[in-house]
């Protein structure tokens, strides 16, 4: 399988990365790497299951190179563009290559699905950005691409894989997570691409839930 992850220098990223190229499991899967800067990545250039291509998100034909001859799509980024230049490239491209599968990172809090005093909180932290990753969810149901949207929790390093996934029509559960788990969750994708297909998944460490403010 060939897999496109573009702005693929982020730590969540290489954490997926690192796991594809040196786990058993995804033996078969082929990286390209879309990131505004290739050399950034450069200790992976020499790997023959890794391509590395300079994409700016913004740009529909960069968008569109990098995703020809792509089974699956992981777009590491919030899409805060006020247009949704980023979602919309994406899916376009999709549609022109022929990518059945997009997995895109969000925010939590796009259906007011946080509750308590940690929701209140959380939607006055995400007020800038929250319209945007709203109406970028919203393309991405509509675009007749099998899809998921990740609503990420507040991050944290911790090297446990501990989370709980909550669908749309859920309260969220958790306030934090650690990146390690985020990328667990991607994996799961892409080791069986109809996990969370056509949904917008909450995913936090539930030991978390309760607490006022992120977890670090």
């Amino acid at each position: 399988m060939n897999l496109l992850i573009l702005a693929a220098n982020g730590q969540i990223a290489r954490i997926i990365e690192h796991r594809i190229l040196t786990e058993p499991t995804f033996k078969d899967i082929n990286l390209t790497l879309g990131l505004r800067n290739v050399s950034r990545l450069n200790t992976l250039s020499n790997n023959p299951r890794v391509r590395l291509i300079e994409v700016n998100l913004d740009d529909t034909d960069e968008v569109k190179s990098a995703m020809a001859n792509q089974d699956m799509v992981f777009s590491a980024v919030v899409d805060h563009d006020k247009t949704n230049r980023p979602t919309k490239n994406i899916i376009a491209a999709a549609k022109e290559t022929g990518t059945k599968r997009i997995i895109s990172t969000s925010l939590l809090g796009l259906y007011n699905e946080v509750p308590g005093e940690f929701g209140q909180w959380n939607q006055q932290m995400v007020a800038g950005g929250l319209a945007a990753a709203i109406n970028a969810d919203k393309l991405l149901s509509e675009s007749g691409i099998i899809y998921t949207t990740l609503r990420l929790p507040w991050l944290n390093d911790r090297d446990e894989v501990n989370y709980h996934i909550t669908t749309r029509h859920e309260p969220y559960v958790g306030v934090s997570g650690s990146r390690q788990s985020i990328a667990d969750v991607v994996l799961k994708i892409v080791a069986d691409p109809t996990f969370a297909a056509n949904d917008s998944i909450g995913i936090a460490d539930p030991a978390t839930q309760g607490e006022n403010r992120p977890v670090y």
